[in-house]
């Protein structure tokens, strides 16, 4: 594939469960913005029945947008021995079932209902309506501030990516069929979420079963122990070199990437040379910081890339 970079050279803005789970169905957003589902979750939450089918709500649409779903739920992580928010974007009411999926990953301090930049559903509901991108979906989850790893015993977000969240997503109609049941496709992050995303194609490539594409927001590659151990989320540099993508550059190079930065990002450095080692497929640096003003600028790039790795149904 053909290498994209523009760089003009011209801050994050950011026990099993009980017999009840809270669900939030929002429909027709027009844009997805922290605030937007935010407010949503707080005037439409409602408490279900263990294990009825989820209910939907259609908003108003058009022959150019459909009427677009969010879905927030909470759900039992044996992995992190906690209730963690499961959040499913679909770009609309009638997308056909199983549906690709790609994992979203929040940042640190973050959050699933948080993660997506603004207008990122609104956008892929366009895209799909337009037939410019086949039908997929976004799916994000609580993971905490360890960079989606265990840090700390007990609390390990990865071994949730790798092993409950296919199977959650599989009693969905989500993610791969067959022997790739419930599996996402791609995995997009954003900031810790970027660290995040390249570690989980790094196992999951380990295990056999590679991402078909990687889409990288501003990731938190960063050059020195002494700005990582700021974090608080790896017991000393050795357990970081051990995972952090800048010293294994080769572990997902069989995947399609594409990273989005802003040059005036705090993390610019070392994703300038986590482009340089990598060669990815879209390399795209511009003016603008760290956050969702910077990362709302390249939603469309981001879906139409996440879109081209859609698997053939």
């Amino acid at each position: 594939m053909t290498r994209v970079e523009h760089d003009q050279h011209d801050q994050e803005d950011t026990r099993r469960a009980g017999p009840s789970r809270r669900t939030v169905l929002v429909a027709g957003a027009s844009a997805l913005g922290a605030g937007v589902l935010a407010a949503a979750a707080t005037a439409a939450t409602a408490t279900l029945p263990p294990s009825p089918p989820l209910r939907r709500t259609a908003g108003t649409t058009t022959p150019e947008t459909p009427p677009e779903v969010t879905t927030v739920e909470r759900v039992w992580s044996q992995a992190r021995h906690t209730q963690v928010e499961l959040v499913t974007l679909l770009p609309s009411r009638m997308s056909a079932r199983p549906l690709p999926v790609s994992l979203l990953l929040h940042g640190f301090h973050g959050r699933a209902r948080f993660a997506a930049p603004t207008g990122t559903l609104a956008e892929l509901s366009r895209q799909v309506a337009r037939h410019a991108v086949s039908s997929f979906g976004l799916v994000a989850v609580d993971g905490g501030d360890s960079y989606w790893h265990e840090n700390h015993p007990g609390d390990d977000p990865m071994t949730m990516l790798l092993e409950e969240v296919p199977e959650w997503l599989g009693r969905r109609g989500l993610g791969g069929t067959g022997d790739s049941a419930g599996l996402p496709f791609a995995c997009t992050g954003i900031s810790m979420g970027g660290f995040g995303a390249l570690l989980y194609a790094r196992r999951r490539t380990e295990r056999g079963r590679p991402v078909d594409a990687l889409a990288l927001l501003a990731p938190a590659l960063m050059t020195s122990w002494s700005d990582m151990s700021s974090r608080n989320a790896f017991h000393g540099p050795a357990d970081w070199a051990s995972m952090d993508p800048l010293l294994h550059p080769g572990a997902t190079e069989a995947v399609a990437t594409g990273v989005w930065c802003g040059s005036e990002d705090q993390f610019i450095t070392g994703v300038r040379r986590f482009i340089t080692e990598t060669d990815p497929a879209v390399a795209y640096t511009a003016h603008g910081g760290h956050g969702d003003a910077f990362n709302r600028t390249v939603v469309g790039d981001v879906i139409g890339f996440l879109g081209r790795h859609v698997p053939v149904r």
